[in-house]
């Protein structure tokens, strides 16, 4: 039966695809068959609702849309209630570290920032809020958790990822995926979760975002598929593939990873969605399709669900088919699944319109922004400390002491707050947040929720200390790209990145304010402007006048603790080589707290890097788990070390490791390796330690890395407490891919080697074998 809707588009009211008490495969064939040509096409379409919504629902039929505002997320409603099928948008945000797009809601660190906790409850615990705050404001779907591993530094989105170890990315993506997820679709708290990027994204050439990623199946197989393959498993309902080509193909077009391996080997039969404009960009950029008929027909044959903001898509499949590069049935596949997805989140019965009273009860609660807080604190990662720090003698695990929350008073202390970024509110939120600029609706984030680390040292200090602050140093302008302000596609393109030079004046009043003070706190690092897609960087220095700030600094002799706030791990010049240092990453609205904590002593430094540190930019790569022999021991004028190892990060006491001791030392496939060592604080204060086990196989049959991440434990202990921690690793997840490309656990013998990180010089030794 066809009723008329108040704006004179036709609706199917009685149908049987209307009917919730149907199996839902049931409730999509009907639909299918009630659709058009255009109606599929459309189906298969996200697109940017910042450009003309009516426009993309009413005439190109569209499944779904990004980047609305709360009011075009409600007119999005209105119109589809108008249409022949009135099949609901599936509505999406990059909703990154928190809803961060959303005025008024919690952002937390940074996915790298986070990933320093390596704490897999509490990430998923984030997620969780995350999904409760965005499923209020009428959301269904987030791009996140990123998968991609970071390897190289130069790269623009190294703080969208989990770091550089693929056992420790699995694990805390599929806690985010879970709390995004919740308990199942139809839990109205439940948002979509998108592993993304698929496949190799992060491993291109030079470091330069988007660009050819020159890896091979078996590099695939060994490093880059297998956290993609953990959260499959987990349940995760929507991929994203990357913008890069491996071995010439775009992989929207791969079908030996799309085909053969995701929805082959691994039985995914889950949503895939494209990148920005991936389906365009074969024609203007990548060149390997002459139109976008051809390469609509390409992407749809290939299994791309829907297709992320090519509008040329419409008309391309559409005159694909017409000229028979591609069948109508061709679509149904992919239209199949997106509906899928739609009637298991209950769209058609209740199509999750914003709700203003669960946005007001839920976004930016105080619970949330004390699992903010909590997080921010586990992310910060203490690096050096050469005494200065805790700045205060209050040795106190569970929070400030005082009833007003600052330190307690011992003997007054003048503090020199210095540093462009102290003061800094957008880079305290980091990427994909606030003013960051990717949605385009939201100019800031409410400044009087962001606490920065000015905000936090000035509230958490003793009534009877001083707190001074002088910026010293400007960091960068920026100018246009000389190439031109649009990409083909009509996207803008990045603005170019000026360094700002050292200015006398401002090191001068900074010098004076570090003479005049008992401690220096210089906070330096990179702004959003050096962050993200399209802004990858061939220097790892810091720049503007920062290094020269740092340098006239530590001349003064005065104490001083260097904060790196910074995206991603950057080198420090010489000057501060031997200075404390604390890397806090984008710590997100409670940084500025966590960090005046931290550095008062009011709360113990927890964080454990998940991403090692050059030296210099022409170390890279410096991931710990390389091939044995790549790059050799070292450069002719530098050492191959890492500045810091994956893994490492300094309490304010010391934990011993001792007593190794493998409870078995010949094994079978279907057995553990089982452990036990023993730890003890031989300080004054408690730690949380994060106790990490490697493996490395001896001799192989094919080159492979001297030794990888395969278990960790956190262990809470007591000034002078011991504990005795057992570990337990699977045989089965001891493997390798071998010159065949099969993934396979060699016999032979191996080391456990368990300690504080990944240095070698940290770790106890036992040896096992397997028969």
């Amino acid at each position: 039966m066809l009723n008329r809707t108040a704006e004179g588009g036709p609706t199917v009211s009685h149908a049987p695809y209307r009917d919730p008490e149907l199996p839902v495969a049931e409730r999509v064939s009907d639909l299918l068959g009630r659709m058009t040509a255009e109606e599929k096409v459309g189906q298969m379409m996200q697109l940017d609702a910042r450009g003309d919504l009516d426009a993309m629902v009413l005439h190109t039929h569209v499944g779904s849309i990004l980047h609305a505002s709360p009011e075009k997320v409600l007119r999005s409603h209105d119109l589809t209630a108008t249409t022949r099928l009135g099949i609901p948008l599936l509505v999406g945000e990059d909703c990154i570290h928190g809803h961060s797009f959303w005025d008024g809601a919690t952002i937390y660190p940074t996915q790298l920032g986070m990933a320093a906790s390596w704490d897999a409850d509490l990430l998923e615990r984030v997620a969780r809020a995350t999904a409760v705050e965005v499923a209020a404001t009428g959301i269904h779907w987030t791009f996140s958790p990123v998968l991609c591993i970071a390897r190289d530094l130069r790269w623009g989105r190294v703080d969208e990822t989990f770091g550089e170890d693929p056992f420790l990315i699995g694990e805390l993506a599929s806690a985010m995926v879970r709390g995004y997820q919740g308990a199942g679709l139809d839990d109205p708290t439940a948002i979509l979760a998108t592993a993304k990027h698929f496949a190799g994204y992060s491993e291109t050439q030079g470091g330069r975002d988007a660009s050819e990623a020159d890896i091979s199946r078996r590099k695939l197989r060994s490093w880059f598929l297998p956290p993609f393959e953990r959260v499959a498993r987990e349940g995760c309902r929507t991929f994203m593939l990357g913008y890069q080509t491996t071995d010439g193909v775009p992989i929207t077009i791969n079908d030996w990873l799309l085909t053969d391996v995701l929805r082959g080997e691994w039985g995914y039969t889950g949503t895939l969605i494209t990148d920005w404009d991936n389906v365009g960009r074969m024609v203007w950029e990548q060149q390997v399709q002459p139109d976008h008929a051809h390469a609509a027909a390409a992407a749809v044959k290939a299994g791309n669900d829907l297709i992320m903001t090519t509008p040329q898509f419409f008309a391309g499949a559409l005159e694909a088919i017409e000229r028979g590069l591609l069948r109508e049935s061709d679509l149904d596949a992919a239209v199949g699944r997106i509906l899928t997805l739609k009637f298991e989140l209950g769209l058609f019965e209740d199509p999750r319109r914003p709700d203003a009273a669960r946005i007001a009860s839920v976004v930016g609660t105080p619970e949330h922004r004390a699992l903010n807080l909590e997080t921010a604190r586990r992310s910060l990662v203490l690096l050096r400390n050469d005494g200065t720090l805790p700045l205060a003698d209050a040795p106190l695990a569970d929070g400030p002491a005082a009833d007003d929350g600052r330190a307690a008073s011992g003997t007054p202390r003048r503090i020199a707050v210095v540093g462009p970024l102290a003061d800094d509110a957008q880079s305290h939120l980091g990427d994909w947040a606030g003013g960051s600029g990717q949605a385009g609706y939201l100019e800031a984030a409410p400044r009087a929720m962001i606490t920065t680390i000015l905000d936090g040292l000035r509230a958490h200090v003793p009534d009877d200390w001083s707190v001074t602050h002088a910026r010293g140093a400007e960091i960068l302008t920026v100018g246009p790209d000389p190439t031109g302000a649009f990409f083909p596609d009509g996207q803008p393109t990045a603005p170019v990145v000026i360094p700002t030079p050292p200015d006398a004046a401002q090191i001068a009043e900074a010098v004076a304010a570090a003479e005049a003070s008992d401690v220096v706190i210089a906070v330096v690092g990179d702004r959003i402007e050096l962050v993200g897609e399209a802004r990858s960087t061939a220097t790892l220095d810091l720049i503007g006048g920062q290094i020269a700030l740092l340098d006239a600094l530590a001349a003064t002799g005065k104490p001083l603790v260097v904060v790196l706030l910074a995206s991603k791990p950057l080198v420090l010049p010489d000057s501060v080589r031997d200075a404390s240092l604390l890397w806090v990453a984008n710590p997100g609205m409670e940084g500025g707290r966590a960090i005046a904590e931290v550095l008062l002593g009011l709360v113990e430094p927890s964080g454990r890097l998940p991403i090692s540190f050059a030296r210099h930019v022409g170390q890279q790569p410096t991931y710990y788990n390389q091939i044995r022999g790549q790059h050799g021991r070292r450069y002719a004028d530098l050492t191959q070390n890492p500045a810091f190892a994956f893994g490492e990060g300094l309490s304010y006491t010391t934990v011993t490791y001792t007593d190794l001791v493998l409870e078995r030392t010949a094994l079978h496939p279907g057995d553990s390796v089982a452990a036990a060592v023993t730890l003890t604080n031989t300080g004054r204060r408690p730690a949380l330690e994060t106790v990490q086990a490697y493996v490395s196989d001896v001799v192989t049959s094919a080159s492979w890395a001297d030794q990888e991440l395969k278990a960790y434990r956190q262990v809470a202990l007591a000034p002078g407490a011991s504990a005795r921690v057992r570990l337990a690793i699977p045989v089965a997840d001891l493997t390798l891919v071998d010159a065949r490309g099969e993934r396979v656990v060699e016999p032979g013998e191996f080391e456990l080697r368990v300690g504080p990180s990944s240095r070698r010089e940290t770790q106890l030794t036992a040896r096992f074998t397997i028969s």
